[in-house]
């Protein structure tokens, strides 16, 4: 196996996928603090925790997007769908 320790393109792309990476994490933070807000108020307000219709717009709306930038769209729905779970859950703790 070859080694590619001190390779300046590897790098520099694997430097620009460190930034990527934290950024996406600043942006799902980000994204989660506002997903707490909304299921605080839902509990106040006595809503359910899913919203179906919303989620089923958001997939498509994500589908589309993940289209028109080249990433396959099948797999923006996993992810979306990843973190909608995750919000659903928080949302429901809240509901307790």
């Amino acid at each position: 196996m070859l080694i590619v320790d001190n390779d300046p393109v590897l790098e520099e792309c694997r430097s620009s996928i460190d930034n990527i990476d934290a950024a996406l994490i600043h942006l799902l933070a980000e994204r989660f603090k506002i997903t707490k807000r909304v299921g605080q108020h839902k509990a106040k307000v006595g809503f359910a925790a899913a919203d179906p219709d919303r989620e089923a717009v958001q997939v498509a709306r994500l589908r589309a997007l993940a289209q028109t930038a080249g990433l396959d769209p099948v797999f923006s729905e996993k992810f979306l769908r990843f973190i909608v779970d995750e919000v659903i859950q928080h949302h429901k703790q809240a509901d307790s």
